[in-house]
């Protein structure tokens, strides 16, 4: 037996679940073959099979002679499938446009001018290009179920198009076989065009919305550098990342992303690691501390040691970790594909029973009779109202969402939402404004308060972090610079400088203490309350003398504390994730009356926390605005992004708060619980027609009351149920959130 290996392929030409269940079969079978998943909303095939017996290849084929495609070049491959997606998209876009023009004078044609001269001959011509070439996809995706012994949405779209139109193509051209029998030939032109705009019109929206899951991959991916300077024999030269091994020497610039994990061998810096542990602050590393790939050099320069490259490195884990959680959440099944498979044989088979029967009654006799009782089966079963359940509810209810500020990409957050019991959330940039501001200043002694330029003009130079929210506040108050000289920098404390001629310093309590100086009683208490409360600190003196203490922290969002009494009112539970430390990380959420929290988390934590959250079952949604919370956001049953976060975060959820008020996701949950309600309602109504209007079509009612039904009336009957479907949809129009 040969190696068995694990590969994922992009996977073309799907359009539903049963797409991907046929693709997934298809590959099964082969020789070879030990695992085969299709994943329907990343479009991906996953397949562990034995190099040895099977090569990608042969693979190909088998999905080609399924009438699929696949792309087996791993180089590209990602691109290949952007570009085929994208066309898809366009290539939707004008299907739906096309067919929606095409349709509507067909539908105003049959509802006021229905006795117009050649009206019948008109909508033949305009419904012709609806079907051959706007709706063509439906037809051809219906025969591929076909083959496969198989049915879902596109065999019940061109099933009923199909019967509608030859039937009204046959009135069309022999209406006299009716008139020889008394009856009066009429066409369903309408129900062919409308039910092919409506349900390219849903196909559009879900393609719009699984688009996303490929771009945040990509977005991940551009984070990684291309090149890194490797450091040989004393002497830097540019390599591409994949030629790095551990142990390899790399050197860092400043401002430069840092290309691989590693160690720093040398020099020093300020990074921002923002993108991994969410938290504002960039972190000091010197030599010993490691660091991460992806993240972001300071103002100082140093070299590492490689410790992981490419697919080595924690970003490449992340992203592999995002493919994956994304691809393990199984697509929205619509009611519709769920029941297509039974529902297709059973109308067809009740529409051949009714003509059998009616023939078996009443012979030649009854022909005709039997002829449009079947008939009105088929067009009374036809899925307008089906198609149009789902994708206008959705219409109103993203298009509602976005007038509040909520932006709702697909289906499954509608669905989850409103199921959600616990929010989890991310604190830096969620709950707080996700940056260091100056919260409190008090002077020792009034009169020094005029060395507030002297502050300002050291903390210019300074690299540290919190050094910039000090520059910030003074400047705001009117500070100017003045002469700084002797300017130095103490590792883990502060800084020490001259002006005036008058020494001075700038920096850590253990700063202060080293200077000996004494902090005065009433403010060392109120110090150690704002320390407990998880501000950081800076204090400013010259000689022994302690001058001014400075709070900074990051400030709570002032609709924070009111929108997490809303999600309590609503029966949800809290936890907050942060990269911050425990002292800080309890400080907040006993200040907002959070019991569940995790400090000091890495993106793998807050993955395992909301892992152990669903294990326990919960039904999570993640509230994040970074990279460091994309794993956790696409683990998540529903995962939602502020606005003001990364395009990374934004893309993994599935909804986004365009103006990250926190405020929006108690609007957000009753939206998800409107909507869904307003699908399954939409459902019923949809279906209550066809339980009710297939009996009487097919004649049930007949020998006991004489009633009976046209196909001209289940026509009708088929568009009222439309319409009553549309109508229910925008009640949600002014429902208030």
């Amino acid at each position: 037996m040969g190696k068995i290996v694990r590969k994922e392929y992009p996977v073309l030409d799907m359009s539903c679940a049963v797409c991907a269940a046929t693709v997934e079969q298809t590959v099964a079978r082969l020789e070879g073959v030990r695992e085969a998943a299709v994943n329907f909303a990343s479009n991906r095939l996953l397949v562990a099979f034995d190099e040895s017996v099977l090569t990608p290849g042969r693979i190909r084929d088998a999905v080609r002679a399924a009438g699929y495609d696949l792309i087996v070049e791993e180089e590209g491959a990602e691109e290949k499938q952007r570009l085929a997606e994208r066309d898809r998209l366009k290539r939707l876009g004008r299907d739906t446009l096309g067919a929606w023009i095409f349709a509507l004078p067909v539908m105003v044609i049959s509802m006021m001018f229905m006795h117009m001269p050649y009206g019948e001959w008109i909508m033949l011509a305009l419904t012709l290009p609806v079907l051959a070439l706007f709706g063509r996809a439906f037809f051809v995706n219906a025969w591929k179920q076909t083959s496969h012994r198989t049915a879902n949405m596109d065999t019940l779209v061109a099933l009923s198009t199909s019967i509608a139109f030859l039937f009204s193509l046959f009135n069309t051209l022999w209406p006299e076989f009716w008139y020889a029998r008394g009856l009066e030939p009429h066409v369903y032109y309408e129900a062919s065009c409308m039910i092919v705009a409506f349900v390219l019109t849903g196909k559009l929206l879900e393609e719009r919305a699984k688009g996303s899951t490929s771009s945040a991959i990509r977005n991940l991916m551009g984070l990684q550098p291309v090149t890194a300077r490797i450091v040989r024999e004393g002497r830097e030269e540019e390599v591409p990342i994949a030629s790095l091994r551990a142990g390899d020497s790399v050197s860092v610039r400043p401002g430069e992303k840092i290309p691989v994990d590693g160690l720093v061998l040398s020099g020093g810096s300020f990074v921002d690691e923002s993108m991994i542990t969410g938290e504002p602050l960039p972190v000091e590393k010197k030599a010993g501390d490691s660091v991460v790939a992806g993240t972001i050099n300071g103002r100082g320069t140093f070299v590492i040691e490689t410790t992981g490259a490419g697919s080595d490195t924690l970003l490449a884990r992340i992203i592999e970790t995002v493919r994956q959680a994304q691809g393990s959440k199984a697509p929205v099944q619509r009611v519709a594909d769920r029941i297509a498979a039974v529902f297709v044989p059973t109308v067809i088979g009740i529409a051949v029973l009714t003509f059998v029967l009616w023939m078996a009654i009443g012979g030649s006799a009854y022909f005709s009779h039997a002829l449009l009782s079947a008939v009105s089966v088929l067009v009374i079963a036809c899925p307008c109202a089906l198609g149009l359940a789902t994708p206008t509810a959705l219409m109103v209810g993203i298009g509602r969402g976005a007038e509040n500020g909520i932006l709702i990409k697909d289906a499954a957050a509608l669905e989850g939402m409103c199921r959600v019991d616990t929010v989890v959330m991310d604190k830096t940039g969620t709950l707080t404004e996700g940056r260091p501001t100056v919260t409190e200043w008090i002077w020792t002694d009034p009169e020094e308060a005029s060395c507030g330029d002297i502050v300002y003009s050291a903390e210019m130079k300074s690299e540290h972090p919190l050094a910039e929210a000090v520059t910030a506040y003074l400047a705001a108050r009117g500070a100017k610079p003045c002469e700084v000289t002797a300017f130095e920098s103490l590792t883990g404390q502060g800084v020490e400088f001259r002006s005036g001629g008058r020494p001075y310093w700038i920096g850590s309590r253990n700063l202060l203490e080293s200077r000996g100086a004494v902090l005065p009683s009433d403010l060392a208490a109120h110090v150690d309350a704002l320390s407990d409360e998880g501000r950081s600190l800076v204090f400013f003196g010259s000689g022994n003398r302690l001058l001014c203490a400075i709070a900074v922290s990051d400030p709570l969002k002032e609709t924070t504390p009111q929108a997490l009494d809303e999600l309590r009112r609503l029966h949800i539970g809290l936890a907050m994730l942060t990269g911050d430390n425990r002292r800080t990380a309890a400080a907040l959420a006993a200040r907002l009356g959070i019991g569940t929290f995790r400090a000091e988390a890495m993106p793998d934590d807050k993955d395992r926390f909301v892992r152990e959250l669903q294990a326990g079952g919960r039904h999570v949604a993640m509230v994040g605005d970074g990279i460091n919370d994309s794993q956790a956001l696409a683990r998540a049953d529903v995962s939602i992004a502020m606005g003001r976060g990364t395009d990374v975060a934004m893309d993994v959820a599935m909804v986004t708060l365009m103006n990250s008020d926190l405020s929006l996701l108690s609007k957000a949950y009753r939206l998800s619980r409107d909507t869904v309600r307003l699908i399954r309602q939409n459902l019923f109504w949809a279906f209550i027609y066809n339980l009710i209007g297939i009996p009487v079509a097919a004649g049930v009612f007949y020998p006991l009351w004489g009633v009976t039904m046209s196909p001209m009336l289940a026509g009708a009957a088929m568009a009222f149920s439309s319409v009553s479907v549309v109508t229910n949809s925008l009640r949600l129009k002014w429902k208030k959130l």
